[in-house]
């Protein structure tokens, strides 16, 4: 059997590179690396002339929501076995990951030996959850939000949890908020009534944390969300 051709996909490369020396030092895994890259566009430029059988992937990239390159990766190399290995472990990501056609699910909060073993599990055709996620939340317990974490008075980080919160449309309200149009100018380009865009942005702005048109756009720009 030829040896597994795998790449990593990771924003933090020292931390790929650490991946990498782990998984080279393991005697049963034969495993040969074509790459680590850093961000989707990247990646999928070097896939369009090279096929490769494992794709060791986190969620957040600094140029693509990990979510949504799961299946696009997958409805085009469907042969390529994709294990997420994140530090976003939240219920809902894993859920959404494993729906979208990921294999399996890891955090970087497990040990090297569970890694390899995830490893085994996907190459053998097996989906595999680590130890400590689950697919759906334990009986009785409530998640602190959509996406987990804390979202409260606007207090949070992460653009990729920030995004997350959230939905398609709101996303779009936002983009054309920051070019400084009003209600009625979105609500023609989106064929949606003023009343709605209103309500809509009353929303973004409830989940962000602010108070204004003014502090939503600082938020936006200074957490790249646009």
């Amino acid at each position: 059997m030829s040896s597994i051709k795998t790449v990593i996909l990771d924003k933090h490369i020292l931390f790929a590179e650490g991946v990498v020396e782990i998984l080279r030092s393991h005697p049963h895994l034969d495993l040969s690396f074509s790459g680590i890259y850093s961000s989707a566009l990247k990646l999928k430029i070097f896939l369009k002339n090279t096929s490769i059988d494992l794709l060791i992937m986190e969620l957040a990239l600094s140029d693509a929501d990990g979510l949504q390159l799961i299946p696009e990766i997958k409805n085009s190399f469907e042969d390529v076995k994709i294990l997420v290995l994140s530090s976003y472990t939240d219920t809902r990501f894993v859920k959404k990951a494993m729906q979208s056609g990921a294999d399996g699910f890891i955090s970087k909060a497990n040990s090297s030996v569970e890694l390899i073993n995830a490893i085994e599990q996907v190459i053998s055709d097996r989906t595999f959850v680590a130890n400590g996620l689950h697919i759906t939340p334990p009986s009785g317990s409530t998640p602190r939000n959509e996406f987990g974490g804390d979202f409260n008075n606007g207090t949070y980080k992460d653009k990729f949890l920030i995004r997350k919160r959230l939905t398609r449309r709101e996303q779009e309200i936002l983009n054309l908020i920051i070019q400084a149009k009003n209600n009625k100018e979105i609500a023609s380009e989106l064929y949606i009534s003023d009343q709605t865009v209103g309500v809509h942005r009353k929303n973004i702005m409830r989940k962000l944390g602010v108070k204004n048109t003014i502090n939503l756009i600082k938020f936006a720009i200074e957490h790249e969300l646009v």
